[in-house]
């Protein structure tokens, strides 16, 4: 009975420090970043103009444009940082597996993913949209019944569609160029993603055309942390209120969005100063 006990009391003792190990990294995640001397941050590597790499092989665009202003702020560096280039279905794993400190691959905020990672304060606004040839016929949702409809797996697009219309033939991509190639190549008659990356797509491709600009929810992206790391929230947070100060969002969008909007598009359509929505 006494070996029982002892074996129990071992048991508990090793995953009450388990749990403080656990606790500890969360809060001493800035310190660890500090000391590593670059923070990884998550971003896409086949979004423009959001994120993307260059012919020269940099990371560019809106997403990269605040990674770098992160590093500075914390790091004293805009170049102390790692970028690591995500997919849209393996945002929340990547925080999950410590892969990455923070995600800004134009994460959509939901209620679902915030069961998963923690949100801070918003930077972007976006809807769901939906993009088809010039001379398609799709106007509608109920144009799409009997097409087939071109997805990214693991976007908002996806979850929008399975929950709300499962009847819609969909034909699903991992990346964002598989996704737009098979478009191109009339694999599917038309295409869901954010409206915000299909106006610039759509100024590029002008034989397409946005059948229908707003669809679903009108929701926000924000970076996300790793689950329980509330001291990197903050900062971002704070970092964040402060960047509005500055109107840091709308030089953002005048570097990285604004060539890439027809005239229809306002930076006051797109940004969020301050985390604060208009």
């Amino acid at each position: 009975m006494k070996n029982i006990f002892l074996s129990f009391f071992a048991t508990i003792v090793a995953i009450f420090l388990s749990a403080c190990g656990e606790n500890s990294n969360y809060i001493n995640s800035l310190e660890k970043i500090k000391q590593n001397g670059v923070v990884r941050i998550g971003v896409f590597g086949d979004k423009p103009p959001f994120g993307y790499v260059d012919e020269k092989g940099k990371n560019q665009g809106y997403d990269v444009y605040l990674a770098r202003r992160i590093a500075k702020e914390l790091l004293g560096d805009e170049n102390k940082v790692q970028f690591v280039l995500v997919e849209a279905a393996n945002r929340v794993e990547f925080l999950k597996s410590n892969k990455v400190d923070i995600i800004l691959a134009n994460f959509t905020q939901t209620l679902e993913r915030a069961e998963q990672v923690d949100f801070c304060l918003p930077y972007m606004k976006v809807a769901l949209g939906v993009v088809t040839p010039k001379d398609s016929t799709i106007h509608n949702i109920e144009n799409l019944k009997d097409k087939i409809l071109l997805i990214n797996k693991g976007t908002t697009a996806d979850a929008y569609f399975t929950k709300n219309y499962p009847d819609i033939k969909t034909l699903k991509y991992d990346q964002n160029t598989e996704t737009f190639a098979a478009l191109i190549d009339k694999r599917g008659d038309a295409l869901s993603h954010d409206n915000t990356l299909l106006f610039a797509w759509v100024k590029d491709h002008p034989q397409f055309t946005m059948a229908i600009k707003e669809l679903g929810n009108k929701d926000v992206i924000a970076p996300a942390v790793k689950k329980g790391d509330k001291e990197l929230k903050e900062f971002i947070d704070n970092l964040i209120i402060k960047l509005g100060e500055e109107h840091f969002f709308h030089k953002a969008y005048d570097e990285t969005l604004k060539q890439h909007f027809g005239d229809d598009i306002q930076a006051d359509d797109v940004v969020i100063e301050g985390g604060k929505i208009q």
